[in-house]
């Protein structure tokens, strides 16, 4: 059940990952895609089998969509929003990293 519950969450960071893509040259597009992907991020519970998953299908999209073209252009345009696309790809798979760190108490001696 977890492989399953993993591939569909690699399946939507990848396509939520690509909808960032085709979208960030519009100013509204590029926020929409970075609003869509913090939702997600925070929807999801860190762990192997959710976050991690989305994380890095969101990344593999934003991967292959940074590969220049056939004809020589890019996907992603090296301006504002292009660039701020990618420090978001960076920040999604830290974001996918981190939900791997467990939560709890601060360890040491609580009486002193």
């Amino acid at each position: 059940m977890r492989v399953l519950v993993a591939l569909g969450c690699l399946v939507l960071g990848a396509a939520v990952g690509l909808g960032a893509v085709a979208l960030h040259g519009y100013g509204w597009g590029l926020g929409l895609g970075i609003a869509a992907t913090a939702a997600s991020l925070v929807a999801l519970p860190g762990g192997w089998w959710r976050r991690l998953p989305f994380a890095l299908g969101w990344t593999a999209a934003l991967g292959v969509a940074s590969v220049p073209r056939p004809e020589g252009d890019y996907l992603i345009a090296s301006d504002a929003s292009g660039y701020l696309l990618l420090a978001t790809g960076a920040a999604v798979l830290g974001a996918g990293f981190v939900g791997l760190v467990p939560r709890g108490a601060p360890r040491g001696n609580a009486e002193g």
